[in-house]
């Protein structure tokens, strides 16, 4: 398909767009399919999430400087007349959509010549109102036949309006009044509505009126009323001109009647402005509008003085500014314009900015007869009839906008692309001068939305009126990335060629350039009003920081809400016109594509909105986007009935007009390294302010608010989120089966094989970036059907019941946190246990809503969890059966669905699980589960080489050793609780608890884990069970009594183990260890025992075992030899036990307490410095030591001490 080909010869477009796999069309059913076909994305990888969102958000910032305010076009310069007008209906900016005729039950009346009729449109409660003399009929449009009526009155009715109703007045069921003036009478009806379904599955509004009491008699006729959000109504006199209030209240009391009118002209204010307080019928106020988002209203007179009021406490108003001599203002800025002159100046109609479509504060449009635009902005100063009104700046005329010159004639409205194919490059539709331009002269009825201006004049012919409708032009003034093609509006008369005493700067802002157009609309119009916008736009209410688009920017909503739409009221009917969206004008191009292979209207539209903004249309319609029909009147969110041939057309022009992605290198300079940065293709792009724009309504919402219940409650309605997910799923069922729209080429499913290395790069960065945002797609659908889960199962009840940490993450988080970060994923699984542990709580099997969850959010709840779940609901069903073999399948089946899915199981759930098998006396659960999750909470086993390198000091690994080791105390902590029990025992029963305990006692021995080994073998020493402990000889015992740190305690059960064992040897290497030792405080006695002991296993040592019978004879001689020198340190101990106490006896005396000496050390250190010399015969006893110089001067002198001895005879 050669879209970009710029030759006059068009592509076969219908056999190049089967190159890729065509999408069937996505029916409105497949909402719930849709959520149960999406897979579990395998694993959670928020990085990838976040770096998607980062793109949105770009996308979402770009959206909100795109579009100029409207302030920034119209401030720079005085005046303007810049307007594209085509001379075909095919590119027309509004178009007919649809009519219904008066019903017949009414249309008899109303063409009688006898009876008094008027009739209005009430949009907001989808009704007409037609009065025929005395009597009102509200006709809903919608059923297109219902009637309700009000004929409980004797006056003909001159006017009905519509306001709100004050608080507490009425009963809850009324939302609005309807105020009924008669020449000598106002009365108030009540009207409730109730939403109801309708014909084609669209809702309609079922009114019930409510008669209040409330009416009061009046000398003047009230016309032009007007309501305030708090309920306050105000009228103007049709005779005097004045402006009054009726005001009502729920009783009469002191101070006032139920029902009063006041007349504010009069007064207070007469004294300040007399020409208001004098009844002028010349210059009488002909109509009131209210501004809600400023809190004023504005009046309007027969000689154009605009005044400004503000409501001041009940009863009363203020009078805050104004406008008057608007003739010369306007003259002043657009000087010798022939649209302008005394007798054409004359404002019907005001109109109330909303500041969502100019933040830089234009308020206030009057529009006159012969459609000039008069724009109020708050001036800089203070004016010398404002009042001392607090925030309130004085009204400026700031800007005319004369109307177009360059109008085409309906009638010569055609479209060229159907009678020949044009050459590429003419620009957007360069048109041929009209034979003759029409010029507004007479307009009625206005309406003014949002940007869009419409107004109706009579037609050339009897019961035909001319509908004239401007819009701004989004290609002229936006900054789309668009290719600027030749002016396309007729060269402008002189006198709006350029901006009367501009500023210099003005040069540099982009003006104001409105489309326009004239339809026809049959009959004679009764009024216009803007269709209410749809319950899918924008109803949230984002942070301050959120970039929003302008309300003018319709390219940001068009994927989100329907067209806008105006109903014209004629005496013949409704006549529906809608605005004509970029996205409806590139779906007709498509279609003329299909019929008359003319490419041209494709390319023109992709040169005036940009490559970007188109592949991003082109998404939303080979997709089947549900808003692609402006008039579609079916169930909620059905998506678009587009053709498979259609929708192939649309792949492939996204595919040829998104280009390819491009990589600019930067070098460092001074390096060999060079990086660079991707400028991705309009494909990559266009996906990315699609999906920007179908998330936007709720993405940086907060997830929940506060309800009135003081519970929370979901911030953004089902309905918007029910929508955006099938555009969403649509949109990657779309993506899923044509995989080819992000390749090089159709068909090549590697990328670019033969491309250059900065192509390469390119299309590496392009298929990153598309699939992080395609992981945050699936998520993101995921994301809305496990919200809509809670909100089913009602989402403030389950907040409640979490801990309060998770109640307060809860309200702090977006729908964007939920879905990408990683408190999103804290708040979501704690809100899935709270739901799981109701269903247990309500004794309702889990297996639905685990499915359900599973199926619709697996990235929400995985296969793991739904295992957690599954085991829970099996304990329940083991407490409560009473059939035994019944409560251990149950039990058997939940501990292998815990050990399945243990590495998502939280430590305090494992705590609870345990317990409940200890209720259950179920060993088998009690001790194999936590030993289970000791070895899935480390699986690297980060923790086991901490535990084998001896547990250092400031390890990482610490961590998980600590998790080994809370999973063991749980086991300890049930042999502990099954002991206890056992103590009460009751043999017989299958729930003995001595069979109990024994049973949990062989399971914990059996295990394979040396470390819980080890921790269950201290715990054992600790409650006084060495014995049974060295009785049992469990396999790791040694391991453990011989693992660092050695204590006294551990070798004392160490040798006595290899006695039980049969090991009399190493019981003595033991022993001999523990007598040498310097490690520990042992007492002298204590290590002659161990090597009195050492001794004796060592002669029981077998002389056939283990062939280590010459070693063994070694090492016993050894044994016995320091078993004679260790007497001899003792007897050496005894003998200067009694000298203790000497300075030089004193520290030679404790030394002996701190190991075993060899014999020489005795000699050398104690015997000969101490000179003791029965000691030194001894130790030459011991070493056998026969050297007759040494011995004999030791025995003199023990028989020298004994002739002196007193004792000797």
């Amino acid at each position: 398909m050669a879209f970009l080909s710029s030759t006059a010869a068009q592509p076969n477009l219908a056999a190049s767009s089967s190159s890729g796999p065509m999408l069937a069309s996505v029916s409105g059913g497949k909402l719930r399919q849709a959520q149960s076909a999406s897979k579990p994305m395998a694993i959670l990888d928020l990085p990838a999430l976040q770096a998607g969102s980062r793109v949105l958000q770009e996308q979402l910032v770009k959206d909100s400087q795109v579009i100029p305010d409207l302030g920034d076009m119209i401030s720079g310069t005085p005046s303007s007349a810049s307007y594209t007008v085509f001379p075909d209906d095919y590119r027309a900016p509004f178009q007919k959509r649809r009519h219904i005729g008066i019903p017949e039950s009414l249309w008899q009346y109303y063409t009688s010549t006898e009876l008094a009729t008027h009739m209005g449109l009430f949009p907001e409660i989808d009704r007409v109102w037609i009065t025929i003399d005395r009597n009102l009929f509200l006709w809903d449009y919608v059923d297109g036949q219902e009637l309700s009526s009000f004929v409980d009155q004797p006056d003909v009715i001159t006017h009905v309006a519509l306001v709100k109703p004050k608080s507490g007045v009425f009963i809850d069921e009324i939302t609005t009044l309807l105020v009924i003036c008669t020449p000598v009478t106002v009365l108030l009806i009540g009207v409730s509505t109730t939403p109801v379904p309708g014909p084609s599955g669209q809702m309609r509004k079922e009114i019930k009126m409510y008669a209040t009491d409330m009416s009061i008699a009046c000398d003047v006729e009230m016309s032009a009323v007007t309501g305030t959000p708090d309920g306050r109504i105000f009228m103007a006199g049709s005779q005097d001109g004045n402006l009054y209030e009726l005001h009502y209240q729920e009783k009469e009391g002191w101070f006032g009647k139920r029902v009063q009118l006041i007349n504010h002209s009069v007064g207070g204010v007469q004294s300040l402005l007399p020409r208001i307080g004098a009844s002028n019928a010349d210059d009488r106020i002909m109509s009131l509008v209210s501004d809600p988002a400023r809190n004023c209203f504005y009046s309007l007179t027969a000689r154009n003085t605009i005044s400004v009021w503000r409501t001041n406490g009940d009863k009363h108003v203020q009078h805050l500014q104004t406008i008057s001599n608007l003739y010369k203002a306007t003259q002043d800025k657009v000087p010798g314009s022939p649209a302008l002159t005394p007798q054409s100046f004359n404002i019907i109609a005001l109109h109330v900015i909303d500041p969502s479509e100019s933040r830089s504060g234009v308020q206030l449009v009057a529009i006159t007869t012969n459609g000039v635009r008069l724009f109020f902005s708050p001036g800089s100063t203070y004016g010398w009839n404002t009042s001392a009104a607090p925030g309130f700046r004085s009204l400026a005329l700031t800007h005319v906008r004369l109307p177009p010159p360059n109008l085409i004639h309906p009638d010569e409205q055609s479209n060229p692309y159907r009678e020949g194919q044009g050459a590429y490059g003419l620009g957007q539709g360069q048109q041929q001068s009209p034979s003759r331009p029409y010029i507004v002269t007479a307009l009625e009825y206005t309406a003014y939305d949002l940007g869009i201006t419409l107004a109706v004049q009579r037609g050339d012919v009897v019961d035909s009126d001319y509908l004239l409708c401007m819009a701004p032009d989004l290609t002229q003034i936006g900054s789309l990335g668009q290719v600027r093609g030749p002016q396309v509006q007729q060269p402008p008369p002189h006198y709006v060629s350029h901006a009367y005493g501009a500023p210099a700067q003005a040069a540099n802002r982009i003006p104001l350039t409105e489309r326009a157009t004239l339809v026809t609309i049959p009959g004679v119009t009764w009024g216009i009003a803007p269709v209410p916008r749809s319950k899918y736009s924008m109803t949230t209410t984002a942070p301050a920081n959120t970039p929003v688009p302008l309300i003018t920017n319709e390219l940001a909503t068009q994927f989100s809400e329907p067209a806008r739409q105006y109903i014209i009221l004629t005496n013949g009917g409704l006549h529906w016109v809608a605005k004509r969206r970029a996205v409806d004008a590139l779906k007709d191009a498509i279609e003329e594509y299909q019929v008359e292979s003319n490419a041209q209207p494709l390319m023109d539209i992709r040169d005036s909105y940009g490559r970007d903004q188109t592949c991003a249309m082109l998404l939303a319609i080979a997709s089947g986007n549900t808003f692609l029909d402006p008039m579609e009147q079916s169930s909620l969110g059905s998506m678009s009935r587009v053709s498979s041939e259609l929708a192939g057309v649309a792949r492939q022009a996204f595919y040829d007009f998104g280009e390819r992605p491009t990589w600019a290198e930067r070098v460092t300079y001074g390096t060999s390294e060079g990086s660079g940065t991707a400028t991705f293709s309009g494909r990559r792009e266009g996906l990315a302010l699609y999906f920007a724009r179908l998330v936007r309504p709720f993405w940086k919402v907060k997830l929940t608010s506060a309800g009135a219940n003081g519970l929370q409650e979901l911030s953004v309605p089902d309905d918007i989120l029910v929508i955006a997910q099938k555009n969403l799923f649509a949109l990657k069922e779309l993506l899923d089966t044509n995989p080819y729209l992000f390749h090089s080429a159709p068909g090549d499913h590697t990328g670019a094989r033969s491309a250059s290395a900065s192509e390469q790069e390119a299309w590496k960065a392009e298929q990153s970036s598309v699939s992080q945002l395609l992981s945050l797609l699936a998520r993101t659908i995921e994301a809305i059907s496990f919200i809509l889960l809670l909100s089913d199962h009602r989402l403030g009840e389950l907040i409640s019941h979490c801990d309060p940490e998770i109640q307060k993450l809860v309200s702090s988080l977006t729908f964007e946190d939920l879905i990408t970060v990683d408190k999103g994923v804290t708040a979501s699984r704690a809100l899935v246990n709270v739901i799981i542990n109701q269903q247990i709580g309500q004794q309702i099997s889990v297996d639905t809503i685990s499915e359900v969850l599973q199926q619709r959010c697996g990235s929400f709840c995985s296969t793991d969890d739904v295992m957690l779940y599954k085991a829970r609901e099996n304990i329940r069903r083991a407490v409560e059966t009473r059939n035994p073999m019944e409560r251990q399948t149950w039990l058997g089946e939940s501990l292998r669905l815990f050990m399945k899915g243990a590495r998502n199981l939280e430590f305090e759930k494992l705590r609870e699980i345990c317990g409940d098998y200890q209720q259950l006396n179920y060993a088998k659960g009690a001790v194999e589960l936590p030993l289970h999750c000791a070895q899935a909470f480390d699986a690297d086993l980060q923790g086991q080489e901490y535990w084998i390198a001896g547990c250092p000091a400031s390890d990482s690994r610490a961590q998980f050793w600590e998790r080994r080791k809370h999973c063991y105390e749980l086991v300890l902590d049930s042999l502990s609780v099954f002991e206890e029990r056992s103590t009460s025992a009751k043999p017989g029963s299958s729930d003995d608890p001595e069979t109990v305990r024994g049973h949990a006692y062989e399971l914990a021995f059996a295990s394979e884990d040396e470390m819980f080994h080890s921790t269950l073998y201290d715990w054992l020493i600790e409650r006084g069970m060495a014995d049974e402990l060295l009785e049992m000889r469990p396999a790791y015992l040694e391991a453990h009594l011989r693992r660092e740190p050695v204590t006294v305690a551990k070798f004392q059960l160490l040798w006595q183990f290899y006695v039980k064992d049969g090991q009399p040897l190493r019981a003595a290497e033991v022993l001999a260890i523990l007598a040498e030792s310097t490690n520990f405080n042992l007492s002298l006695d204590m290590r002659l025992e161990y090597l009195t002991l050492a001794v004796g296993n060592a002669k029981s040592h077998p002389v056939s075992v283990g062939g280590r019978h010459e070693t063994a004879i070694a090492f016993l001689t050894d044994l016995e030899e320091k078993l004679e020198v260790a007497q001899v340190q003792l007897e050496l101990y005894n003998t200067l036990l009694p000298r203790q106490h000497e300075p030089d006896v004193l520290e030679r005396f404790k030394a002996l307490s701190l190991r075993l000496y060899t014999i020489t050390e005795l000699y050398q250190l104690w015997a000969e410095p101490l000179d003791l010399p029965l000691i030194k015969l001894l130790i030459l006893h011991v070493s056998q030591h026969r050297d007759d110089a040494i011995v004999r001067p030791i025995w003199n002198r023990i028989f020298e001490e004994g002739k002196s001895s007193p004792f000797s005879p």
